[in-house]
């Protein structure tokens, strides 16, 4: 067993060499020759110097973020649940049931792509190019056929795949006549229950001052703010919303360039469900353009990839045209290595009440996807993946509720059926604005997704008396 500083002295030789071939590592070495020239760094102090440079001019931080992200992905010292190639993912029935969903979802693309004649990309010729460069700020106006599209999947295909998860090497019959077999979920995966959630978020207690409901209390608001305010500057870097780098303008404009030079398939699924949802909804539809520019360019940012180190799934391949079946010529399609599907806009549109600027916009909900979202839509075991959400969502109703579910269950109801499309969306478009930016700073604040399912459960439990009246799916929907 290694002590503590020689486990600390391995995840900073790990971080260091993750760093060490990275953009910003290169970034970060021009930065600090670059100011070798500037009058204020003196030679006499030139380490401190530099570094008072690069902090002022906001490197320190966005090295800060970068440290921190990388500990997030690292395994803990000491890990040993899984050989090296297999870190993504310890459990071999979750990546085998991930694999199995990836080639559903990569046959359906496929197929829609045969029934279509359409290929999967092709250059736009120089007058599209100089249409969709004039109308970029305006593809709300668009009304393109897209009756024969369809979305990959819905929320509801997902959940059936969840449904159907089997450990084979657990033995269920100890659990033959315990309450676990009342909800849908069946793999034995350890969640938190209420008296470790409460450990684990303390600021969310009954007798803490809730950021939101302010308006409900005594405490004057200007008061109540600052405190928290105070309690998040001591706290830790965790998300770098603040500051925009010109590197990162540049970057959304040739993600923009990549769009105006190449159709993909996948832009008509982007449109698709960009009308079907975001389109609908009274908050977001005036958004409509933002969404377009902010998701075709997300479908071809390869940086995207990088999450896919850490991610239980694999980016979807392709082959080149007119190479079927021959390895060489497989690429990854989409570019990011994300097929959307049905309600995939909603990561998306609430942002947009935050930032009026695309390329500050596209930075903040690429590192919400990266760092959150890819869990909602990604069968693994981690704590913040959906299977342990829906798990854990079962299980805080089936231990505090047991009469409300038991009654749902016995007239065809099942809870998740109904909470499942709440959390796959982590509530966006189900909560109003506010309420629902509230439930996402949160998430960055404990760094996880537990919380989705935990207000899943307290809408149930907001709602018992109404839905214990019910006899009917459909009303139970229609209750909560």
């Amino acid at each position: 067993m290694m002590d503590e500083g020689s486990e600390l002295s391995v995840t900073i030789a790990q971080v260091v060499q993750r760093l060490k071939g990275s953009h910003l590592h290169s970034q970060l070495e021009r930065q600090a020759n670059d100011c070798l020239h500037r009058p204020e760094i003196k030679l006499e102090c030139l380490k401190d110097d530099v570094r008072n440079f690069l902090k002022k001019s906001g490197w320190e931080k966005k090295l800060q973020n970068a440290v921190y992200r990388e500990l997030q992905v690292l395994p803990p010292p000491g890990h040993t649940a899984a050989p090296p190639q297999h870190m993504k993912e310890p459990l071999a029935y979750m990546r085998k049931a991930q694999a199995s969903w990836e080639n559903r979802i990569l046959k359906s693309l496929n197929s829609m792509c045969t029934e279509l004649g359409i290929p999967l990309a092709h250059k736009r010729s120089t007058q599209e190019q100089k249409e969709l460069i004039n109308k970029w700020n305006e593809m709300g106006t668009d009304e393109p056929d897209l009756s024969h599209f369809r979305p990959v999947y819905a929320p509801k295909d997902f959940l059936e795949v969840l449904i159907s998860l089997r450990n084979p090497n657990h033995d269920c019959s100890e659990q033959a006549n315990s309450r676990s077999h009342w909800g849908l979920i069946q793999v034995p995966l350890g969640v938190r229950d209420i008296p470790e959630m409460r450990e684990a978020f303390p600021e969310l207690g009954m007798m803490t001052g809730q950021l939101g409901i302010d308006d409900h209390t005594q405490v004057p608001p200007d008061l109540f703010e600052t405190e928290h305010v105070r309690v998040g500057k001591r706290g830790r870097v965790c998300f770098p919303q603040s500051f925009m780098f010109i590197e990162d303008v540049m970057h959304y404009e040739q993600l923009k360039s990549a769009v105006i030079i190449h159709d993909l398939l996948v832009d008509n699924l982007i449109y698709k469900d960009v009308k079907l949802t975001a389109s609908n909804d009274d908050y977001y539809f005036v958004f409509e353009d933002y969404l377009y520019q902010v998701l075709l360019c997300f479908s071809r940012d390869t940086a995207v990839l990088e999450h896919f180190s850490y991610n239980s799934a694999t980016p979807p391949k392709s082959y080149i045209k007119d190479k079927q079946g021959v390895e060489d010529f497989t690429v990854v399609y989409p570019p990011n290595g994300v097929i959307p599907f049905h309600g995939f806009s909603m990561y998306v549109a609430p942002l947009c009440f935050l930032y009026n600027e695309p390329a500050r916009l596209y930075r903040v909900f690429r590192e919400m996807y990266v760092r959150y979202f890819f869990r909602l839509h990604s069968i693994s075991s981690s704590p913040s993946g959906i299977v342990s959400l829906c798990l854990q969502f079962e299980k805080l109703l089936q231990t505090h509720l047991p009469q409300l579910f038991y009654h749902l269950r016995e007239i065809g109801a099942q809870p998740l059926r109904i909470a499942f499309k709440w959390m796959v969306r982590a509530f966006s478009g189900y909560l109003s604005t506010d309420q629902l930016l509230l439930l996402w700073d949160r998430i960055l604040g404990y760094d996880s997704l537990e919380i989705v399912a935990a207000l899943a459960a307290a809408v149930f439990a907001f709602r018992a008396e109404n839905l214990m009246e019910v006899m009917s799916l459909a009303a139970a929907e229609v209750s909560v």
